[in-house]
């Protein structure tokens, strides 16, 4: 299983960015997505996820109101929309993928399968 992220790169404060996930599941396999990052010398972060199935979203409290999270169905990808970024955000991101019911969707050892990450910078 692969997933691959793209999009990541620096921005201005203030800036926007979109991550894309690309999954080599089949849609009938996956149960949710979800975004986490890891900056230098902190643990891995949730940022959102997604429940696959009926797109209901979840966020971390430090991304509500400036994050949102979507899914293309047909292509298998995630996206993650980030707006209004904060140098806080700087991050590498990674995408990870469960197949099974999550009891939390923040639990990043819940999901078994994860990308090689994306670098976002933001500058102020």
């Amino acid at each position: 299983v692969q997933l691959v992220e793209s999009g990541g790169g620096l921005v201005q404060a203030g800036g926007s960015l979109r991550l894309s996930c690309a999954v080599s599941l089949r849609s009938s396999s996956i149960y949710a997505l979800g975004w986490f990052r890891q900056a230098p010398g902190k643990e891995r972060e949730f940022v959102a996820a997604i429940n696959w199935i009926n797109e209901k979203p979840y966020f971390a409290d430090s991304v509500k109101g400036r994050f949102a999270i979507s899914r293309d169905n047909a292509k298998i990808i995630v996206y993650l929309e980030m707006n209004k970024l904060e140098p806080e955000d700087t991050a590498v991101y990674h995408c990870a993928a469960a197949r099974f019911i999550l009891p939390s969707y923040s639990d990043y050892t819940r999901y078994e399968f994860w990308g090689q990450g994306t670098l976002v910078t933001v500058s102020s």
